[in-house]
């Protein structure tokens, strides 16, 4: 047991270490001229204050809560609970804090060409990718050393969720309102590019990227990489002491896996960005694969391979429903040729099919996993695929700092060739994005098989009968919650994005010469709009995930908890499927339009495709991502509070 431990937090500390070492690296890095630090320096100002000021107002909540779980749990698991929602904060903190000073010295390094500007912005994306994995490692060994049992880590997971689920829908608000606000009045209205420094909302815009894509992500990606790892952990001691540990191992492996994997990232010849991501994700898991070889028993090492696969083949699934070169995306940006409608018509189209062979995917890993080691199979599974969230956020968080660098490129007047370099950065950035949203939703439903599995045993539940009335009305309410979630969240994007839209209105009109490039936009006002209005609309998504399980439970008993479990996974999963693909389907759509086919910029079919990346924006970059964070957040608030459920619930079926 405590070699496993042991090693765990030696592969923490390691992959930290590398972490420390690439972020370094990015910071001593050219960082242009005066005029783009200019730019990049009030993004920083921007992302900064917006995380300061989320965090800031989740503190009380936090509070609260870590009082409460002390008071009806017990206090390990409070301080635990603290733990892990300040780890899941400082996750999504350090990889921003890199990434925003990575943009511009991309920008920079895209004026000697397409390899060095494209292994900059690996580097600062990997910061992200390593430092979540060291710190989960670390905190998740350290935790186990500590307490010397599993019930207080429930807490932790928890405490990562509850920050994951804000991070996700404070960071998608923002980062959609401001994204969606700019391009209605700058593209569609004044018909200029999307990153024009005349644009009063381009700050703002390039702020919710690392606010949404970077930090979001990131503490999405902490909270299932640590919550995956405990459920597993409590299903291994279930069956047997030397279970219990076996994955954080496989964790400590992947950590190290994707070190090494992170190192073979190198422009291949023949310059297809998207081939060297997955030369070294292949790497990785082969690597991760092969260490599970040595240290498992067949059967679980069985489970860990088919997690290995799935990691993988979601991303050749994401990326052929997403990319510009397939016909998904193809067929979408046709569509626009006859207008709006019928280009949202192929985009929901497309997002209901991509559905299909991911949940089928899934299906077969299940079927697979537990044929071989039971519902522990399972759980190896999910902590197998989990265990790859260094490379696979490293090539997502990839996708914002070059979008940043076209957008420095572009408001300081950089050459057209360093605009065309990270334009192509940038194109393949759209596609790592969705591919990483497309692991986060199959991970989610791994991962959220094995925590209601372990919900199931804490609660002492052996099987659900389907044709009890409280469990049929858990899974209508289950089902439910993602749609009512989801509803919350695009309608807060709607208003912020009105406001948005209403100020950079007020600025062009208001402010003499904007225009004419004479004049200068107030960026600070746009992007103080985005952060009210994100943070005025946390609370009531929050609520719903928090409250929704504890009161079906209280009123209902366990049985109907296990349905709204139920009803969760299955319609979030699908509804994250939906949303992230028809979102990142229709802004590449737009993307192939403007590469000049169809029309090309300026056309009708490129105004039609606007509007259908537009309604994508809410859907891939807000509701869809922050599914995944609802799905986990249900599952530990059940396995939290399963105890104190059935002691104080009232039961009325």
């Amino acid at each position: 047991m405590v070699d496993a431990v042991v090693f765990a937090l030696g592969a923490g500390i390691a992959v930290l270490a590398y972490a420390a070492y690439l972020a370094l690296s990015v910071v001593k890095a050219p960082a242009g001229t005066e005029k783009m630090q200019d730019i990049s320096r009030a993004v920083q100002e921007g992302a900064n204050a917006f995380l300061n000021r989320q965090y800031k107002t989740l503190a009380p909540v936090a509070v609260v809560l870590a009082v409460v779980i002390g008071y009806f749990i017990n206090w390990q698991t409070g301080l635990a609970f603290v733990i892990g929602v300040v780890s899941s904060a400082l996750a999504g903190y350090v990889g921003m804090m890199v990434s925003v000073r990575a943009n511009v010295r991309v920008a920079e390094a895209a004026k000697s060409g397409l390899a060095s500007a494209l292994d900059l912005a690996f580097k600062g994306g990997a910061v992200t990718g390593m430092s979540l994995v060291g710190l989960g490692l670390i905190a998740l060994s350290a935790l186990y050393m500590f307490f010397g049992n599993l019930g207080p880590m429930i807490g932790f997971g928890f405490g990562a969720s509850l920050i994951s689920l804000f991070a996700r829908v404070g960071g998608g608000i923002y980062t959609k309102a401001a994204d969606v606000g700019a391009d209605l009045v700058g593209k569609i209205e004044k018909g200029i590019p999307e990153d024009d420094p005349r644009n009063p909302a381009v700050i703002a815009d390039n702020v919710g990227d690392n606010v949404g894509d970077c930090a979001g992500m990131a503490a999405d990606v902490y909270e299932s990489f640590v919550v995956t790892v405990i459920a597993a952990m409590l299903l291994g001691a279930a069956i047997t002491p030397a279970y219990a540990t076996l994955p954080l191992m496989l964790a400590a492996f992947g950590g190290f896996a994707s070190v090494l994997g992170s190192l073979l990232v190198k422009l291949p010849k023949d310059k297809k960005v998207m081939g060297a991501f997955y030369k070294g994700i292949l790497a990785a898991a082969v690597l991760t694969a092969a260490a599970a070889a040595v240290t498992l028993p067949p059967d679980l090492y069985a489970a860990a391979a088919t997690g290995l696969a799935v990691t993988v083949l979601v991303f050749l699934i994401t990326e052929y429903y997403t990319a510009k070169e397939f016909g998904p995306v193809q067929n979408v940006a046709k569509a626009a040729k006859t207008g709006a409608g019928t280009n949202l018509i192929q985009g929901l189209a497309v997002g209901m099919e991509a559905t299909a062979l991911p949940t089928l995917l899934i299906v077969a890993a299940i079927a697979i996993a537990y044929h071989f080691a039971g519902i522990y199979g399972i759980a190896i599974a999910a902590a197998a695929m989990i265990s790859l969230s260094g490379i696979v956020i490293a090539v997502d968080s990839y996708g914002p700092i070059t979008d940043n660098a076209g957008g420095i490129a572009e408001m300081s007047g950089l050459p057209p060739k360093v605009r065309e370099v990270t334009d192509e950065l940038d194109a393949v950035g759209n596609t790592t994005k969705a591919t990483t949203k497309g692991f986060a939703v199959a991970g989610a439903a791994l991962g959220a098989l094995a925590l209601f599995s372990a919900f199931a045993a804490e609660a002492k539940i052996t099987d659900v009968n389907l044709m009890a009335p409280g469990v049929v009305i858990g899974l209508f309410i289950g089902a439910l919650l993602p749609f009512l979630f989801s509803s919350f969240l695009m309608t807060a994007v709607g208003r912020a994005a009105f406001l948005i839209v209403e100020e950079v209105r007020r600025q062009f009109r208001e402010i003499k010469g904007l225009m004419d490039g004479k004049g200068r936009p107030d960026y600070a006002r746009a992007v103080d709009i985005s952060t009210q209005a994100a943070l005025n609309e946390l609370m009531v998504p929050g609520a719903i995930a928090v409250l929704a399980p504890i009161a079906v439970g209280m009123v209902f008993g366990v049985q109907a908890l296990a349905g709204l479990l139920a009803g969760t996974i299955a319609s979030g999963f699908m509804l994250a499927l939906l949303m992230c693909t028809s979102g990142a389907t229709w802004d590449n759509a737009k993307k192939y339009v403007e590469e000049g086919n169809f029309g090309g910029k300026g056309s009708d079919t490129h105004k039609a495709a606007v509007v259908g990346d537009t309604v994508g924006d809410p859907f891939k970059d807000t509701a869809g991502p922050a599914l995944n964070a609802l799905i986990k957040v249900v599952n530990t608030v059940s396995l939290v509070f399963a105890g104190m459920i059935i002691a104080y619930g009232i039961h009325l079926i």
